[in-house]
């Protein structure tokens, strides 16, 4: 597909990297030459220099013809009028990043009367993910599938699980439950595994299961599950103030540490049940007197990320409660450094911006057969995890799975068939109206499900 990215930043950047390697011809439009020219040389793209609002810079760089237009500029204004003129000008799917909390009540209207695909704030995707974190503490990561009623699980395996040295048939032979180790990464071998596959402590897994059937699973491997009861947050930002807000709907207690009055004025008016504290988050005394040593859960979400990290690394050492940290990271992209410090789950707004409008981009290339619904990446790996509902035409449909030609290093995972979720042995088969969530390396480019059989 040909697709215009407006906008060379980190996101324009993760996003172009990605389609180019997809096979999509993309081109990238910024007003900053210096950005264009580390692009081009980069990667495959067409680079030019304009700008988001002009008429005459899109339609040189292709808005006429192309399938979809991403807008990611540092403006919501420039973005949503870029996308208008994408709409206006070709016959063409317009994806917007706004991030202004002013417009949030807003989407819909910018959705319908716009004409757009999808408007992402990464702000609030971002607390999105650390609420749910929150929500599971012994998981690095969590994500779910068929509207909720299929989650995914990251996790790292401690030295006194009971799953330790035992051979994955173990969880459904001595265990007895519906749990299904899709990936475990191993130092740096990611293996999408078999039943026969033994797991070691410090293994990082994924998990697919059931709604509400990870708890019962953990407990039975030993592995505590804790319900969050309180949060400290360091930082007032845009996050601070999704994640408070969703936080406190789910009944957990916030206290948020800001250094500027101001903010915490607004902190205040906008989060009455949270508990605001003015002063500076990198006071390790005052951290302490605020009882950071006993809190449940802790996330710093300031603007650097060298502060989110030393004080995430402090809030780890001197806890006494076993803390679940979240941090977030923006800029830093020593990844495999980033892996190797003890900063619990990591989330990334850019990443996950990203993430969102790929899932959307292979969702459009899906053939009439089957629909991606929801694609997410797996922790610090090169797999992926993919819901697909079944229509009509798809050509491994009605075969049981034992005799379809399935690539390797794929692994179907659930299928949910009306009010029934199973997972599937060789004897099972998908059918028509299926929501079906799978695990593949991201070297196979799925977009729709016949990708998975060999040629």
């Amino acid at each position: 597909m040909k697709i215009i990215i407006v906008g060379c930043g980190k996101v324009g950047g993760t996003l172009a990297k990605q389609l180019c390697s997809e096979g999509h011809d993309v081109t990238v439009l910024d007003k900053d030459a210096s950005k264009l020219r580390a692009m081009s040389s980069g990667y495959d793209v067409l680079a030019l220099e304009g700008d988001a609002s002009s008429y005459s810079d899109l339609k040189e760089a292709g808005v006429e013809d192309a399938d979809i237009l991403i807008a990611v500029t540092d403006s919501d204004e420039k973005n949503l009028l870029c996308c208008l003129i994408g709409r206006k000008t070709g016959n063409l799917k317009a994806i917007a990043r706004v991030r202004n909390p002013v417009y949030n009540s807003e989407v819909e209207f910018f959705r319908k009367g716009f004409g757009l695909a999808m408007v992402i704030n990464p702000e609030m995707a971002a607390a999105s993910e650390i609420a749910r974190m929150f929500r599971f503490p012994s998981a690095i990561n969590i994500e779910t599938f068929a509207k909720g009623h299929i989650e995914l699980l990251t996790f790292h395996l401690p030295e006194h699980s009971k799953l330790a040295g035992k051979p994955l048939t173990y969880i459904h032979s001595k265990l007895h439950t519906d749990v299904l180790v899709v990936m475990v990464k191993r130092g740096d071998q990611v293996t999408i595994p078999s039943g026969d596959f033994v797991v070691q402590a410090g293994d990082v897994l994924s998990i697919v299961t059931g709604h509400g059937q990870a708890h019962d699973f953990f407990g039975k491997i030993g592995i505590e599950t804790n319900r969050v009861k309180n949060v400290m947050i360091v930082g007032g930002g845009k996050v601070t103030y999704y994640v408070a807000k969703k936080l406190i709907e789910n009944g957990i207690s916030v206290k948020i540490i800001e250094r500027d009055r101001t903010k915490c004025d607004e902190l205040s008016d906008l989060l009455p049940r949270a508990e605001i504290i003015h002063g500076d988050g990198i006071d390790e005394d005052l951290l302490l007197e605020e009882g950071i040593e006993v809190v449940d859960g802790f996330t710093a979400l300031t603007g650097l990320d060298e502060q989110n990290i030393m004080i995430g690394l402090f809030a780890k050492s001197v806890s006494k409660s076993n803390v679940k940290l979240v941090t977030k990271i923006t800029k830093i992209s020593f990844d495999d450094v980033i892996a190797r410090l003890n900063l619990g789950s990591i989330v990334n707004p850019k990443e996950i911006t990203a993430d969102y409008i790929l899932q959307f981009v292979r969702s459009m290339q899906a053939s009439v057969g089957s629909e991606m619904e929801n694609l997410y990446k797996l922790p610090d790996s090169n797999a992926e995890a993919m819901e697909f509902h079944i229509g009509e035409q798809c050509k491994a449909c009605d075969i049981p799975l034992q005799k379809l030609r399935l690539k390797k290093n794929i692994l179907i995972a659930k299928i949910y068939r009306g009010d029934h979720l199973f997972t599937p042995t060789g004897s099972d088969y998908m059918q028509v109206g299926d929501t079906v969530v799978l695990v593949a390396l991201r070297e196979h480019k799925i977009t729709n499900l016949d990708d998975i059989l060999e040629r």
